[in-house]
């Protein structure tokens, strides 16, 4: 539930109404507005039940929160939030692009791409290092070696950088080289890799499930965020339907549906919602048009030779002129790129 205080509540008044709460087990988390000053709770509410914590000094009036997710709720916290990932700021009144290869297949190849999509517009570099493939077989990435060559170029085009993680085990080599992890869709339940990623302390971007539901993608939010880390960004990827034409089905209309119920920053990844370079600009426009925050896109120096998702691969050119096309609607939607 969510406490609503009186906008002249003293702050003798919030304090007392914070100790109420955590005398009886529960955790209080404030949120301080210009207008409002609201205190969640999260925790079994019933040990308030004898509190008449309704009539306590300041209080104006309690709203029951039914959802099971709390910390992300835009109810317990009404101001969107702005992660920072480096020097970037991911939230209201930016337009982020997260930009770079599937996968980081060698040193020359992410130098060279982290020039490229800096000198474009992007300001965060994505790489990947560890790939969870559908088969076996296929390139699983360079793992630690990837890692070192993607902070090497990130430092040399002056980006802050992104990887996925796959495991717990890859998440603690991660930390050590990286300023953003990110959790890919086929592990947004893994509850134990959550865990540790809200422990980890450094911002993390969760992409929705193949199949997941708009709600059990902000309760997969939610153990991270409980653990302590709420700079947690969301990522619209595209969801698994009956539609063969593209590789996925992105469903823009996630974006002002998370909008309305979670205060964390959403960005889209038109890349893997297609599958097909042609689709990414128009998918990446409707993304900025939709009220996203930024979008993540996959770019390799020749997308031919890509060891993984080259059909989807921007050129160097593609994407220097998809961030030209991209600037007027990002402006028309009041926010500022690059």
């Amino acid at each position: 539930m969510i406490i609503i205080m009186k906008p002249g509540a003293s702050r003798s008044n919030i304090d007392h109404v914070i100790g109420m709460i955590e005398e009886k087990g529960l955790n209080a988390h404030l949120s301080e507005g210009s207008q409002v000053t609201i205190i969640g709770v999260v925790g079994d509410k019933t040990k308030l039940a004898h509190s008449n914590i309704e009539i306590a000094p300041g209080v104006d009036h309690i709203v029951p929160v039914t959802e099971s997710y709390k910390l992300t709720n835009k109810k317990f916290h009404p101001k969107d939030s702005v992660v920072q990932v480096g020097h970037v700021l991911i939230g209201p009144g930016t337009f982020t692009v997260m930009a770079g290869p599937c996968a980081v297949e060698s040193r020359e190849q992410v130098l060279e791409t982290a020039q490229a999509v800096k000198k474009a517009g992007a300001s965060i570099l994505r790489g990947g290092a560890y790939k969870p493939r559908t088969s076996p077989y296929s390139f699983q990435g360079l793992e630690e070696e990837g890692l070192k060559y993607m902070k090497e170029a990130g430092e040399t085009a002056g980006l802050p950088i992104i990887c996925e993680v796959t495991s717990c085990h890859a998440l603690e080599t991660a930390v050590r080289y990286v300023d953003m992890i990110q959790i890919g869709a086929r592990n947004m339940q893994n509850f134990e890799l959550l865990k540790e990623a809200g422990k980890a302390g450094i911002p993390v971007m969760l992409k929705r499930g193949l199949s997941a539901t708009i709600d059990e993608w902000l309760n997969a939010a939610e153990y991270i965020v409980a653990e302590g880390n709420s700079n947690v960004v969301l990522c619209e990827r595209g969801i698994r339907t009956f539609e063969p034409s593209t590789r996925n089905t992105l469903d823009i209309s996630a974006v002002p549906v998370l909008k309305s119920k979670t205060h964390l920053p959403v960005i889209v990844d038109p890349s893997h919602a297609s599958g097909v370079r042609a689709y990414v600009e128009p998918l990446a426009k409707a993304a900025a048009a939709a009220g996203a925050d930024g979008i993540m896109v996959e770019v390799h120096p020749c997308p031919e030779k890509a060891l993984s998702d080259g059909p989807q691969s921007l050129t160097f050119s593609d994407f220097d002129k998809l961030c030209r096309d991209l600037a007027p609607y990002a402006g028309l939607a009041g926010r500022r790129f690059p």
